[in-house]
């Protein structure tokens, strides 16, 4: 069985609006065993819209469309889908039913407008809404079976799960095939670095479809496997994931596609440790994501956001001797910067970033992408240098938190 999404609307077709309704939907087709073959985007226009209903009416055999069931003028996906069929628009006493439950519910009164959205095509049956006033419906165009939803992304999540996935396994009378998608999220590579790495997994694991994403300043690699027997595809994936993390080395850190900052957590609660942060170039970025994990406050003690030299010394205790002697971007600062964290929080480990993000403020010796970082674990006082290519403020900022991360993590699996 293959699938096509919809998503239609004139804010999905300019970019005023981002379509994340199709990304949520194809992860859950994916999932429910569904391939999902071509994604499209129509504005709000009725020829077009009619003419690719009856297109994807004629190669798929489920499709979901999200968009235009609204009560406005613009809102044009269900007569489009009785054209494409040749049908008229009818009163649906269901979907009358359920804008009136809906509006009684939070004492509204019903309008013409709120209506016009129980207006369905003749013999298409109603998918009920139970959090907005926009009902669903679901009819056959061609060969495919089309489900119309609403284009708010909240409705429309609780109407798939509800109405649309229950449908679909009814149409496939029990007959399912299996799909297993495996995320294992990486750091430190380029991308080309990355493919010669995993080069010949389709030939090693035949039926397993790698695929590479990039999330600055991550790379995420998929596998994706799919087939009739879930114990077979899930034995061949386990194989599949474990000969990546192999290939991958101490670049992989996440097999599940977890964070960086969820790992490093799991990490120091395995330790019972705690954790310190002081940062000058990255702004409070890596204790924003540390923090950003549940039950970070088992773990991280203090942050310390020290951008001038007289909060490094006052705060830090960084020696102004260092700072006149290195500069504030330099191996030896970072270390007092780390050092003085992990003193102030008491904490077992910190880590330090200073640095240039640019776009100015880079010299000949220390350009835009210099950084620096200290850390400070239990015995052990150690800084390192880098230099990033990158001309960008937020990319940069971002790679030197990624990779104070990327430091701690590494130090805390030894």
């Amino acid at each position: 069985m293959i699938a096509e999404i919809l998503s239609t609307g004139d804010e999905i077709r300019t970019g005023a609006v981002v379509d994340s309704n199709s990304a949520h939907i194809s992860c859950e087709l994916e999932a429910a065993g569904i391939e999902v073959v071509r994604h499209t985007c129509v504005g709000d226009d009725m020829d077009r819209l009619v003419s690719i209903l009856r297109e994807i009416g004629g190669r798929a055999d489920v499709a979901v469309v999200t968009g235009g069931l609204g009560p406005t003028m613009d809102d044009l996906t269900a007569e489009a889908a009785a054209a494409a069929w040749g049908v008229e628009l009818i009163v649906d006493r269901a979907a009358l039913n359920s804008i009136e439950d809906f509006l009684r519910k939070r004492g509204r009164p019903m309008t013409d407008p709120l209506k016009k959205q129980a207006l369905l095509p003749e013999g298409a049956q109603c998918l009920y809404n139970i959090v907005g006033t926009a009902p669903g419906f679901f009819m056959k165009i061609g060969r495919c079976f089309f489900f119309f939803l609403p284009g708010v992304p909240f409705e429309m999540r609780k109407m798939l799960s509800s109405g649309v996935l229950p449908q679909i396994e009814r149409l496939r009378g029990g007959q399912r095939e299996f799909s297993i998608v495996k995320t294992i999220s990486s750091f430190g590579l380029t991308e080309s670095e990355t493919g010669q790495r995993i080069a010949g997994l389709e030939e090693k694991f035949p039926g397993i479809k790698p695929g590479l994403r990039i999330k600055f300043p991550e790379i995420h690699i998929r596998l994706y496997a799919r087939g009739d027997n879930e114990t077979e595809i899930g034995r061949r994936m386990d194989a599949a994931v474990y000969w990546v993390l192999e290939k991958m080395g101490k670049y992989a850190f996440s097999a599940d596609g977890d964070s960086m900052e969820a790992v490093v957590g799991r990490l120091l609660c395995r330790k019972k440790a705690s954790v310190a942060v002081a940062e000058s170039c990255t702004g409070g970025l890596i204790s924003h994501w540390l923090t950003n994990v549940p039950g970070s406050s088992d773990y991280f003690f203090f942050s310390g956001v020290a951008y001038s030299n007289e909060a490094k010394v006052k705060v830090l205790g960084v020696s102004p001797e260092t700072l006149h002697r290195y500069g504030a971007v330099h191996e030896e600062t970072a270390k007092e910067m780390a050092e003085g964290a992990c003193r102030a929080a008491g904490a077992d480990y910190a880590v330090s970033a200073t640095g240039i993000a640019g776009p100015g403020g880079g010299t000949d010796d220390k350009p835009v992408g210099t950084v620096c970082f200290g850390l400070c674990a239990p015995g052990l006082l150690k800084g390192f240098r880098f230099h990033y290519s990158f001309q960008e403020r937020w990319m940069n900022k971002k790679i030197f938190a990624m990779k104070a991360l990327d430091l701690l993590r590494r130090e805390l699996m030894d």
